[in-house]
């Protein structure tokens, strides 16, 4: 097994707007152990879901490197890549990012039917995670029927249910009020406990990052402080 899950070299990544070159990420090194809680931490516009993103092969670097364990995203073909992040990776956003169309229900059970999961194992996955995140009573409703605190629970159910490697998760409190937010990120890293998850998640909130086993802090696009909370 590798020693680091994920790992970043050099990475960076310049947008041009008009003459000016903005560098969203100026030369990005570290590197995160399975099964570690990572908070990455930054004001708007510090890099910091640039970062996330690279990570999860959600967009691609101007220049350096991302491994996910051991393989570089780079090398991957856009099929590839996609298969990889559906077997390997959970993504948890601020605004959910339910199927509209689909009950809660089949949102949870999404990413198992496309990687073809028989349907007992799909149940089975189905109870036990709504028994964990306290919604078993919403299965068959649709994400608007639901409150933002129930649509986030359903998002973390969703990126469980196919064991990825990794949990990414991009403000995931955001759109939560202050009780939802501490339920949400509690719920996070009970699952993170239980299921041995590596979670990497992005918060501009230092009461947030504070559950984490380990906080970067991001300032203009680079890494200013990486601090170790066990």
């Amino acid at each position: 097994m590798k020693e680091y899950i994920v790992e970043t070299r050099s990475l960076k990544k310049y947008y041009q707007m008009g003459e000016n070159t903005v560098k969203a990420l100026d030369g990005v090194d570290f590197c995160v152990k399975d099964q570690e809680f990572v908070a990455i931490i930054g004001k708007s516009g510090s890099g910091k879901s640039t970062l996330l993103h690279m990570l999860g092969g959600l967009d691609v670097p101007t220049e350096g490197e991302v491994l996910v364990e051991g393989k570089c995203l780079l090398g991957l073909k856009k099929e590839q890549l996609a298969i990889f992040r559906r077997r390997k990776i959970g993504f948890i956003f601020q605004n959910y990012n339910l199927i509209e169309s689909l009950t809660i229900k089949n949102n949870i059970l999404f990413s198992l039917r496309l990687n073809k999961v028989d349907q007992q194992t799909q149940l089975e996955k189905l109870n036990e995670l709504t028994k964990m995140l306290n919604i078993e009573e919403i299965i068959d409703k649709y994400p608007s029927q639901c409150s933002g605190g129930q649509q986030q629970r359903v998002a973390l159910a969703r990126a469980l249910a196919s064991k990825p490697a990794i949990i990414f998760a991009d403000e995931p409190t955001g759109n939560l009020d202050a009780k939802s937010s501490k339920e949400v990120v509690d719920l996070l890293k009970i699952a993170q406990r239980k299921y041995h998850e590596t979670v990497i998640l992005v918060t501009h909130d230092q009461e947030i990052a504070s559950i984490a086993d380990r906080v970067i802090t991001i300032e203009d696009g680079k890494i200013i402080q990486d601090t170790n909370h066990i």
